[in-house]
């Protein structure tokens, strides 16, 4: 009995670490995916972005995040409890699987959450501003939604949305939403790029540079996926794990199609045009539509699910953009509206969850992060400023903000 508990444990570890690993990729997926959809001038700057995000989430969630979030506030954790020998300091059980994969696998979600921001506001923001929100965000905005929901804590001590009938396999709404929460009250912050509305209400197209690097984003998000739903189920060496493993990967995969298929049709009937960008964010929506729930559907269900986030996230951008709510890789439509929708469609499939459960979930986690968030940027701007000048923005910000052109044979800073 020992040794199969013991060899569990061992294949679960890696499971974990392996799908942990798939979801750190997903931190070069954006990379990617916002290098390609942001003009020449300014890509340095969001790859220094998504980079430094990744090492500050990392860095915070050690500090006192994973202790907010699954420790009651415990912030010693970082120093004694995140060990290899079953010892959490969270719980008296014994695990099933080595707590410092648990860390490692909770912190990339973190990173994930905070790369959302960073699409949504490219082009006009100061990088040490940035910066800055990413440790508050990483440290304790996310952190606390995440004990609310995951962590089981109630919520300022009045309710666990547990028991109201809220579920969230793996964070269509915990993780997306709230990244695109966060996004959102930047963006309305920061205000639209310099020529992208006219007066008159009209909105200006301004073309990523890159669209191989954008395509070569989202396959890689694509893939990450499946560490991001798969690792989810948090066990694989029993047969019913693996069997709920393999259906979740079964089911991601459709809903990702679905999303890519029902965002190029719409695009065509639309705009008359097979729309490459909006078949990259199809693609993302289904992917962030499954993620409340991809281990009960059926594939043609989870496929359905996919399509309803497609053709929504056309609506949502071409909405947003008429709202004059400027999101130049259309993260807020992408992860916030469709987040949204995902967790919405949970109780569809899943009879432990409640349509009140899933609303008031949502309405708890979009209201903290959007509102907290929304005070941590005042707070920036009027301390340091959250936007780079007019001139800075015309030239772009590789050279202003780090010193470097990513195609200097190419742009000489005016493209």
């Amino acid at each position: 009995m020992e040794t199969t508990f013991e060899l569990g444990y061992a294949l679960d570890t890696f499971y974990f670490l392996i799908c942990g690993a798939l979801v750190m990729w997903m931190a070069a997926g954006f990379a990617m995916l916002e290098a390609g959809l942001v003009r020449a001038k300014n890509t340095t700057e969001i790859l220094t972005k998504n980079v430094a995000l990744y090492a500050v989430a990392c860095t915070m969630y050690m500090i006192c995040g994973y202790g907010i979030m699954y420790g009651g506030g415990d912030f010693s954790l970082f120093l004694s409890g995140i060990t290899g020998d079953g010892a959490t300091g969270i719980t008296e059980e014994p695990a099933t699987y080595a707590p410092s994969a648990d860390f490692f696998f909770q912190v990339v979600f973190v990173a994930t959450a905070m790369s959302i921001v960073s699409g949504a506001v490219a082009e006009r923001m100061k990088l040490w501003a940035f910066l800055t929100f990413a440790v508050v965000m990483t440290g304790f905005i996310y952190p606390m939604e995440g004990a609310w929901t995951w962590g089981g804590e109630a919520v300022f001590g009045m309710y666990t949305l547990g028991d109201l009938g809220f579920s969230d396999f793996a964070g269509s709404g915990i993780v997306h939403m709230a990244g695109a929460a966060a996004a959102l009250a930047g963006v309305l912050v920061l205000g639209a790029r310099k020529g992208k509305y006219t007066a008159d209400g009209k909105v200006n197209a301004i073309p990523g540079a890159n669209l191989p690097l954008a395509t070569l984003g989202t396959f890689i998000l694509w893939m990450g996926w499946f560490g991001f739903n798969g690792g989810s189920v948090l066990a694989t060496a029993t047969v019913e794990s693996a069997n709920s493993v393999a259906v979740v990967f079964m089911n991601t995969n459709a809903a990702a199609a679905g999303g890519l298929i029902a965002a190029l049709l719409l695009a065509r009937i639309m705009f008359g045009k097979a729309d490459l960008t909006m078949a990259l964010n199809g693609a993302l929506a289904g992917l962030v539509a499954i993620t409340a729930e991809p281990s009960t559907p059926t594939p043609l269900m989870a496929t359905i699910f996919g399509a309803i986030g497609g053709v929504l996230v056309v609506f949502s951008i071409v909405g947003l953009d008429k709202m004059k709510i400027d999101d130049p890789v259309g993260a807020i439509s992408v992860h916030g509206v469709v987040g949204l929708l995902g967790l919405l469609l949970v109780p569809v499939t899943n009879s432990g969850s409640s349509l009140s459960g899933q609303i008031i979930g949502a309405l708890t986690i979009f209201v903290w992060v959007f509102v907290t968030s929304l005070v941590v940027w005042l707070a920036i701007k009027a301390i340091m400023g959250v936007r780079v000048s007019e001139e800075e923005e015309y030239d772009g910000v590789d050279m202003s903000e780090c010193g470097l052109e990513a195609y200097p044979d190419f742009t000489g800073g005016r493209q």
